[in-house]
């Protein structure tokens, strides 16, 4: 049996997808095929994960500008009539769309072409394309119950956000050894995404000598980003720049999470799968978008969390030595984001599509 899987535009919803792929695979016979943009985060992850992938025509739907939101509309036309070829071609049982605007054409092409179709819903709240492929999907599935008022009535179940495999086999003592951690010490790991995160990599920098002199960092700051923080690392002193530990990107995020004691990260969708099933404690710093807003306001009122504005980041340093020094509320963050797990939720989806394509 053969599956599409469609969505991106960031790595929040491009992961789900490898997750229910890793599970669906584990029956044989299975064949995938991923439709993406041609320049996105989940060509690489598709790739990555050996999943045949094929470009499809797609930009934001979702602008001020007039002009913008023209370009968009063609694009989905564009993208609609490439992916429904592709389709034809491919001759899939089923889609899985995990939101983002890269899922939009093909969603609407598997929807005229009688393609069964299952959309998945990372963040707590839909943004237009979950909502635009809500109305003629076969199911739609969501990561928490709060999300359930805002999907259609009789299709919507509740499954979780799915993490990869690596979430549930990676140990604290395997991160510690792969990232060549001092196991004595507590672990910070600030993470501003799959394109890192300046304001936030700027407050770091500036408060590098008063963290690392408490703790060991794991920096994920993104490849663009690494540069200028290397110049600051080689600043330090000898004793404290080993305790500085900077990478562009990584794949094991789930070893990262584990050997860490706190977390500095934006409020993405993955920050709902991949913290809880890690149970991270963290400070969560929303970008500029309303889902990593509410995201992060479903995570602090669950006590798993502490929300941060980006406009008051000159506070992020007094933030991070205060929960270090207060271990109790650390561990009572850590209990609630544990709480949140739902470690089943690709083995639940993968089942799911496969009830669909029957």
């Amino acid at each position: 049996m053969k599956f599409a899987l469609a969505g991106g535009g960031t790595g929040g919803h491009a992961y789900p997808a490898i997750a229910v792929a890793e599970r669906l695979r584990a029956v044989a016979g299975t064949e995938l095929v991923y439709y993406g943009t041609e320049r996105g985060p989940e060509r690489a992850v598709a790739e990555r994960a050996n999943i045949p992938y094929r470009a499809v025509p797609a930009s934001p739907v979702r602008s001020r500008s007039p002009i913008r939101l023209a370009t968009g509309l063609v694009q989905l036309w564009r993208g609609a009539r490439v992916a429904a070829r592709l389709l034809a071609e491919d001759r899939p049982a089923a889609v899985f769309a995990t939101g983002g605007y890269a899922a939009a054409p093909v969603g609407r092409a598997a929807q005229r072409a009688g393609i069964p179709l299952a959309v998945f819903l990372p963040d707590v709240h839909p943004g237009w394309a979950v909502r635009f492929l809500a109305r003629h999907a076969t199911t739609v599935a969501c990561s928490v119950d709060r999300s359930l008022p805002l999907l259609p009535t009789g299709r919507a179940v509740v499954t979780g956000y799915p993490v990869r495999s690596q979430f549930l086999d990676a140990t604290r003592e395997e991160g510690i050894a792969h990232f060549g951690l001092d196991p004595a010490l507590k672990t910070l790991l600030v993470v501003g995404g799959s394109l890192g995160a300046h304001q936030i990599n700027l407050a770091v920098a500036g408060a590098l000598r008063t963290l690392l002199e408490q703790a060991q960092i794991i920096h994920i700051s993104g490849v663009d980003e690494e540069h200028w923080l290397q110049r600051e690392r080689e600043r330090l002193p000898e004793w404290l720049r080993s305790r500085y530990h900077l990478h562009a990107y990584t794949e094991e995020m789930a070893f990262a999470m584990r050997a860490a004691d706190l977390a500095v990260t934006r409020a993405g969708a993955s920050t709902l799968g991949e913290l809880p099933i890690s149970g991270l404690p963290a400070i969560v710093i929303p970008g500029a978008f309303s889902d990593q807003q509410i995201n992060a306001d479903y995570l602090a009122r669950e006590g798993a969390a502490v929300t941060l504005p980006t406009i008051r980041l000159d506070e992020l340093e007094s933030l991070i030595v205060g929960l270090f020094d207060d271990r109790a509320r650390r561990q009572s963050m850590a209990i609630a984001m544990r709480r949140l797990a739902r470690p089943d939720a690709a083995g639940r989806l993968a089942d799911l599509l496969r009830e669909v394509a029957a």
